[in-house]
């Protein structure tokens, strides 16, 4: 006998993630640098045809989660709102600025805060240095995790799960130096578990160094890292190595 209210229709539970699937590639469209999207782009980006697209823009404005500006549409205000509630992050990123802004200073160069999401980091915050070079990371974006220092700093001290996750989803080259093979990234995370500190050269990028140190619960394990990067021929990383260090840890006994 089926339980009153359930819903377990396999049909219907397709229709809804089907659904769920074209609003988040709706939302997703936008990218950085976007102000207002048409219905015929957002329809070319998403390929989605232009009237499912104009009847689901049309939910979302009506919740807030779309503006409409003229003929077009803009992420609405309901989605800034929605992101402040993500308040376990929201308080790493207070913790963390003091001591980001103080490796910038020191430094001069970019740094970062980042977590893992699957086989991705994503970075919480980032404080631009006058003398880094342009990096294609922003606030709120993705990167391969093996292929970046927070990534490694991560991975090396979490779970052999995690670890085979990222392995066994592939590891694409972004550039030309990535680490796509999983032995040498293994052996590189064995270090990195011994250092404490994770190095990268120029795998995310030419001419872009990282040391990179990750932020540690009581148990051991991993919940984000801190990075500096620069220039491949300016920076030198086992010179910047201990300050990312003794800021991780120091970051991590406040968590």
């Amino acid at each position: 006998m089926r339980a009153a209210g359930r819903n377990d229709d396999p049909e219907r539970t397709g229709a809804d993630g089907l659904v769920a699937a074209r609003v988040a590639a709706l939302l997703s469209a936008f990218r950085p640098g976007d102000d207002a999207l048409g219905v015929s782009e957002l329809a070319r980006r998403t390929g989605l045809a232009k009237s499912t697209v104009h009847r689901l823009t049309g939910h979302l404005v009506a919740t807030g989660l779309l503006e409409r500006e003229g003929s077009a549409l803009r992420l609405g205000l309901k989605l800034f709102e929605i992101g402040q509630l993500a308040v376990r992050r929201r308080g790493l990123v207070e913790a963390a600025r003091p001591y980001l802004a103080d490796l910038r200073e020191a430094t001069r160069n970019t740094v970062h805060l980042a977590v893992l999401e699957g086989t991705e980091v994503v970075y919480l915050d980032i404080l631009r240095g006058p003398d880094a070079p342009s990096l294609p990371s922003r606030i709120g974006g993705r990167f391969p995790a093996h292929a970046t220092g927070v990534g490694k700093a991560i991975l090396a001290f979490s779970p052999e799960s995690v670890v085979t996750q990222v392995i066994d989803a592939g590891l694409p080259r972004v550039s030309v130096r990535t680490i796509t093979a999983a032995g040498l990234l293994r052996r590189q995370l064995a270090k990195v578990r011994d250092e404490g500190i994770a190095l990268e050269r120029e795998e995310s990028g030419v001419g872009v160094v990282c040391a990179a140190s990750p932020l540690l619960d009581s148990q051991g394990v991993a919940v984000a890292a801190l990075s500096i990067s620069g220039w491949a021929n300016r920076m030198h990383t086992n010179r910047v190595a201990p300050a990312v260090r003794t800021a991780a840890l120091a970051l991590s006994r406040t968590l």
